[in-house]
């Protein structure tokens, strides 16, 4: 079906990139052949690193002519297998393109390349007091990896995901060919939005080269509250409650007593408390310290009188940081003890208690144990299902058939299939539930549009 890298093409890509940004070795063949799903690696035939759009023009044009498989890559903090290149050829490695290319604080943006780290973003531009909002938990993942899943995190409530920032794109089709994707300017409604359709693609679509982000000021008074529950139906209530009475945080996590106590493991330090069944992590932020002790009072008032035990509130930068080094850690802090599979559904705020009562039920009937934490402000659930010591063939029989059964309660409450993971290649099964037929052939006709060959990251989100 695709052609191979022979030793005269790996010649020309040389030539594009340099001798010593081409590799196959196998130490970078393992490397490059895995995200961090717990699924086996997928090994490129070559691993290459481009400088700059240029060179990733050269490669898709020569990958085009060969017909050879390209599957872009950044850091490969993925959860759905999405920099798995599934049908080996060329693992198309943007960690050089990693520079931020300037902060204009007049326009109020940044201009970036794919392989910047997201906590890279955030430091420069926080120095100017500009704040790029989307914060997903894996800050070491790559701001391109972050377009091509359209990433939330944990401000999501207040200011939305990753496509409601990103204001331009240069990316490069499957053919080779250079396009220029919006700009520095706010509105735009000259026709279709191309850009919208690359920002959550997977890769399938596009490399992007260069990304124009829009930044806005930060908030000069923040303030985080620990507040342990009872049960997640009381949590799950003040959630609701907390939005009802108009405060609007930046950040409203759900954690779990389980998740508490591994963050604990993994830090060596203990947090305010870990003896409750649930916990939210409430951030509000202002413009005046009025503002944000009045956000604080409501806050606290609504999750008193929806049962909660006690509410330890974080008013310094440090005791923030560690807050939120506990909430951060946790899918690294998981991984640590033990292998894991993760559903990333969305659903409804509102139904937020049932999908956990739910989960408590599914993992009661496979005799596996899942744990739920999550972004419970826009209803995003992670569902973590943990090996332990399970046999191989039991472990991947047991998580299939629960993350068959999450998906499905998340549908039937309303939900979809991924809220910021993406769906890559082990999630793709369930996206036809989702979408259905019909939107399932717009998405393979868009594909075909763009990618004729099916050559970009193919095997993703669907089979052609």
């Amino acid at each position: 079906m695709y052609g191979k890298v022979t030793t005269d093409i790996r010649r020309t890509l040389e030539g594009i990139v340099g001798p010593g940004f081409v590799s196959d070795k196998p130490e970078e063949l393992e490397k490059h052949g895995m995200d961090e799903t717990s699924e086996p690696p997928h090994l490129p035939d070559v691993v290459v690193k481009p400088a700059g759009t240029a060179e990733v023009s050269a490669i898709m044009r020569l990958a085009y002519q060969e017909k050879i498989p390209v599957t872009p890559q950044g850091s490969r903090t993925g959860l759905s297998g999405g920099a798995h290149p599934l049908f080996g050829g060329i693992a198309l490695s943007l960690e050089r393109m990693n520079k931020i290319l300037e902060i204009d604080e007049n326009d109020l943006m940044a201009v970036v390349q794919p392989g910047v780290l997201i906590m890279e973003i955030h430091r420069e531009t926080e120095k100017k007091g500009l704040l790029y909002p989307p914060d997903p938990g894996e800050e070491s993942g790559s701001l391109g990896g972050n377009i091509s899943t359209n990433a939330g995190g944990v401000r999501g409530l207040k200011y939305g995901v990753t496509r409601d920032y990103v204001q331009g794109l240069v990316a490069v089709l499957a053919n080779g060919d250079v396009i220029r994707l919006g700009e520095k300017f706010i509105k735009d409604s000259s026709g279709y939005s191309l850009m919208d359709l690359i920002i959550g693609s997977e890769g399938t679509l596009a490399v992007v080269t260069e990304a124009t982000l829009k930044l806005v000021p930060m908030s000069r008074n923040t303030a985080l509250v620990y507040i342990p529950f009872n049960s997640t139906r009381d949590a799950s209530q003040a959630v609701s409650e907390i939005i009802r009475r108009k405060v609007v945080p930046y950040a409203l996590e759900y954690i779990s007593q389980y998740s508490v106590l591994a963050a604990e493991r993994y830090l060596n330090r203990s947090l305010p408390d870990n003896k409750h069944p649930a916990y939210l992590l409430i951030g509000v932020e202002g413009n005046s310290s009025t503002e944000v002790d009045a956000a604080l009072e409501t806050v606290g008032e609504v999750c008193l009188e929806c049962g909660a035990v006690n509410a330890f509130v974080a008013d310094t930068a440090a005791r923030q940081q560690q807050l939120w080094e506990a909430r951060k850690c946790l899918f690294t802090a998981h991984k640590a003890e033990s292998d894991l599979d993760e559903v990333d559904m969305c659903i409804p705020r509102s139904r937020f208690p049932d999908y956990i009562e739910a989960a408590e039920k599914v993992m009661e009937k496979h005799g596996i144990l899942v744990d739920c934490i999550g972004h419970a402000g826009d209803g995003n659930i992670h569902a973590n299902i943990f090996r332990k010591d399970m046999e191989q063939v039991e472990w991947l029989k047991k998580s299939r058939a629960v993350v068959s059964d999450l998906v499905e309660i998340g549908l039937t409450l309303g939900g979809t299939v991924s809220g910021e993971h993406g769906i890559g290649f082990t999630k793709k099964a369930y996206l036809p539930m989702k979408v259905g037929q019909e939107q399932l052939e717009l998405m393979k006709a868009i594909k075909k549009t763009f990618d004729p060959q099916n050559i970009l990251n193919p095997g993703k989100l669907f089979d052609l």
